[in-house]
Parts: C-alpha cells; structure tokens; sequence
C-alpha cells in the first residue's frame, strides 16, 4: 500500500495545512555502531489519535525521545503548531513548553499526595500555594473530563486507570496539543481501558492530537485514527487505519507476509492432552490466593483467564509455592508431595516465566548467560557450579533456539528488549527440561513477531514433547489460540471451565460475567 503521508517530499518544510500540530522530518538518531533512526517522517494531526506501531528495536522509543528532549536527535527538522519555523527541543521542559506531554506506562506521580497534589506540583512559582483554589480547579478538571476522581482523595486509593487519567488531566490542563500515551492500556483490565479509550475520545473531540504506543492491535483499531509504522528504525508508511487491514499491519511491522498465524493454527490442531496426569492439587491456597482444586494432563495447553484481580496469577504462584502455601494437597504424577516453596516446585519439576519479568523475572545486572543458566544452577547447588565451557554451550544452545537478540553471551540482559529479556527467561526454564511449565503473561508488552513465536513454541513445546504448560494472558485470542481448557476465575474463585466448542470469546466474556459455565 503507497504511504499515505500528507509531508513535503523535500522533506524540510511541512506541507501548508491547518490541521497539523506536529510535523518530524528526516528524524535521525545515531548511537556507537547502531543506527536508530534513518530520516523518519512523522505527522500528527488536529483531533487525531495516531498510534505509532513496530516491533520491538523498531525505533518508537527513540521517535518519542527525539521528540521529547530526552535524545538530542542528529538529523531532521520538527515543527510544532503555533510555533514559528523549526523548534529545537533540548528537554523534557522544553517539550513541555511546546504543548508536547508524555503519560508513560509507568506512571510516574506521587501516589501518597492527593489527586490535586498531582495535578499541580512544580507547576507554580510562588512561595505560598494555594491549595484550596488548586482543589477547587482540579475538581472542575476532573468533572469537565469525565474522571471518577476528586481532587481531595490521596492519588495511591484511586484504581491505576484513574491514575492514568489524573496525569492525562495534568496534561491537558498545562494546554498541551500534542498527548503522547506510551502503552497505556498494559495494566489495565477491559472496563478500564473502555473508560481510558472515552478520555482519549473526548480529547480527540477537543483537538488535542494524540500519539498512541501500543502492542495491543484490536485496541489500535478500536480508537486509532491513523498508523504510522515504523521497522529497523525506518519508516515503511504512513496509512489511515482503514486501508489498513490487521494481517496487512503485522506484515509490514515483521517485513515480510504473515504465514505465521497459519503456522500456528497446524501446530494448534496437533494439541492434544495425553491420558496421564501431571499435576493435581485439591484446595490449594496461600497467603494471596483462595482455596482452588486443579490438573493438568500431560502434553496439554491450558491457562486460567479473567480479568485483572481475579486470582489468575496468585493461583499459579501458589503452585509454584511463590507465595506462603496455607493449605491444600498437590500430586505429581501421582505421588502426594510438599511444595512449599519454588525450590520445592524446580524438584518437582515444575518451571515459572513471572508476570514482572523485572521485578521477578531477569537480574538486570547480570549477562545473558547468567540468567539462563540461574535455574538449573540453583537446582545443581552453589556447592556445585558449572564450569564456564558448560554454561557457555548451554547458553549457545538456547540463544539460537530461541533467535535471542543480544551482541553477545556477556552482554548485560537488563540492555535487552522487553521481548528478548523474556526469551532469557524462557530459556533459564527450558534448561531445567520441566515436566510442567507455567507462562504468567509471556507476551505483555512484546511486539507481535516476538508474540507468535512464543505461542508457536508453546503449541511444539505441547505436541512433541509432551511438556505441560500453563498459559496465561490479558489477551483472549491468544488464550484461545493457545489453550485446549481455560479456567475462568472472579474474584479469586473459579467459576468456570471451558473446552471444545465452548472455547470462543463470546463463552468466556459470559462465564467472566456470571452468565455462564
């Protein structure tokens, strides 16, 4: 499809129209031995919501920095409405001076002040504050936007959509004409991201031109007016998001025709759960999670869905004895045994990829090889370390079955994309051969090529070497390309089970809300 970018071919000026509030051209961003950005083109528009899209290291991160001052760019020109010829950014300050302002995934207020706190600390001069008018103003905000907040209430009681907003509000309220929502929506369950989508709306409404990062597609598609994608740190189009097709956006964002899901559907047919049972517990609870009975046959796919808070990911961690086991008897391969801690469960042979990969997952100071090799380590004893030619091998192996991107072995794996630091971790348990593998969202914030090629491995890892796997998602398609049973929890409890013809959207999405089984 031709790019359907309204910029000046020269690209040095922007082409003469109203509507646009920010024009990059020839945008280029050079770092030792890496080219980050090669002459990008961006254009946003008055009262568009305009997501920017590619894979991971595709050059969005470096686009919104240049824009922002947190990178001094090398090349190319931005022009900003209401601002005579070319600007030059050297701050964040700077950005924000312009009307440009940033909500990032990781919201970055105070949360023991309150909301009006929030909205303007830093933001005056004067020596005496006066609170009460800032109240008074910031409930006028909040109302005037439609956000379920009041300016007295302390910002760590409000839910993390209302977070969100409290910072969009701070925004819109410094007179910002250009929004940028870095993977806004990655926390939050399906009622919030509809209420964040009705703020976003509603600024688009009031021509506020909005940027969108995300990795959710169907979410690109539900509020995005225009895509812009970006691959290898190159521009490959600008389109409107209806001349789009979501197959067609996956292909130019990987470069190359989307056989993938194919792929995916012949290896998902041969998912089929032996006769042997694997794991099995009766009552299980912990310190977060309450009392549930479950199994797992070998060779089968299966995954605990629901919302946010619904107990999907304390369910899984109490199998793994992450968290303090209270009560309940588990059997492995039908021998009763203690699991207590996920000591216990590595014996057992039972692996966990952590919902936090940063928080649980990598050790970001660590090389590569180190975070691979850690489980099977831990397992052998520290008494018993393994001699560097043997790690070195393990590592070789695992960093080419799994297509890790990383300069080398040594290289530091908190310096890896999101999706390659979650490759490591997947590699640290595929080491240890697990009889039984637990993927708390293996896929969050991943781009999409990244994303299949997890579920395919997941779907082979199932069909060829009988290993049992416990997949979880915020995303129900994947859930449903994936597994071949889905247990549905609310509120901490399990309320349904589904398999066969029951496995679609429509069958979850009811059984979630109480109008099914």
């Amino acid at each position: 499809m031709e790019n359907q970018t309204v910029l000046a071919k020269d690209r040095n000026t922007p082409q003469q129209e109203n509507d646009v509030v920010l024009a990059m051209r020839g945008i280029s961003k050079f770092f030792p031995g890496t080219i980050a950005l090669n002459k990008v083109d961006f254009t946003l528009r008055k009262g568009e919501i305009h997501a920017l899209m590619g894979e991971n290291g595709a050059g969005k991160s470096t686009l919104i920095k240049a824009l922002t001052g947190v990178y001094p760019k090398d090349e190319g020109k931005i022009f900003v409405d209401g601002a005579e010829g070319e600007v030059h950014i050297h701050s964040p300050q700077d950005a924000q001076n312009l009307g440009i302002s940033t909500v990032y995934q990781e919201i970055n207020l105070c949360p023991n002040l309150t909301v009006a706190e929030n909205m303007f600390i830093g933001r005056t001069n004067q020596i005496r504050v006066h609170w009460k008018e800032n109240e008074k103003r910031a409930n006028e905000i909040l109302e005037n936007l439609g956000i379920p907040a009041r300016a007295n209430q302390e910002l760590s009681r409000c839910s993390l959509a209302v977070q969100q907003m409290v910072a969009i509000a701070r925004a819109v309220d410094m007179q910002c004409k250009v929004l940028i929502l870095d993977e806004p929506t990655s926390s939050l369950d399906e009622k919030e991201v509809q209420m964040l989508f009705g703020l976003m709306r509603d600024l688009k409404s009031r021509g506020v031109g909005i940027i969108f990062v995300t990795h959710f597609l169907e979410q690109v598609y539900e509020v995005s007016d225009r895509i812009t994608v970006l691959r290898n740190g190159e521009l490959v189009g600008e389109y409107p998001i209806s001349e789009l097709p979501q197959v067609e956006l996956v292909a130019r964002m990987m470069g190359k025709d989307l056989n993938d899901l194919a792929d995916l559907e012949e290896i998902g047919q041969k998912k089929t759960a032996g006769e042997k049972l694997v794991y099995e517990a009766e009552n299980l609870s912990s310190s977060e999670s309450r009392p549930f009975s479950f199994r797992i046959m070998e060779g089968e796919v299966n995954g605990f869905t629901g919302l946010l808070g619904s107990g999907r990911s304390e369910s899984v961690r109490a199998i793994f004895g992450a968290d303090r086991v209270t009560g309940g008897n588990v059997k492995v391969k039908g021998k009763k045994v203690n699991i207590t801690k996920p000591h216990d469960a590595m014996k057992a042979g039972i692996g966990y990829l952590p919902e936090d990969r940063k928080r649980d997952g990598i050790i970001a100071d660590l090389s590569v090889r180190e975070n691979i090799i850690l489980a099977l380590q831990v397992m052998k004893g520290f008494f018993h370390p393994m001699s560097k030619k043997e790690t070195e091998q393990f590592a070789s192996e695992y960093i080419d079955a799994l297509k890790i991107k990383t300069a080398s072995q040594d290289t530091p794996v908190g310096s890896l994309s999101g999706g390659n630091q979650q490759k490591v971790i997947l590699a640290r348990w595929l080491l240890t051969h697990p009889d039984y593998l637990i993927l708390d969202e293996p896929t969050r914030g991943i781009d999409v090529g990244t994303k299949l090629e997890i579920q395919k491995l997941v779907l082979k890892l199932a069909a060829e070497e009988n290993m049992s796997i416990t997949f979880i998602s915020s995303e129900i398609e994947e859930m449903l390309r994936t597994c071949s049973r889905l247990i549905v929890m609310r509120d901490r409890n399990i309320v349904g089970e589904l398999t066969g013809e029951d496995l679609n959207q429509s069958s979850v999405m009811k059984t979630i809300a109480g109008g099914g089984q």
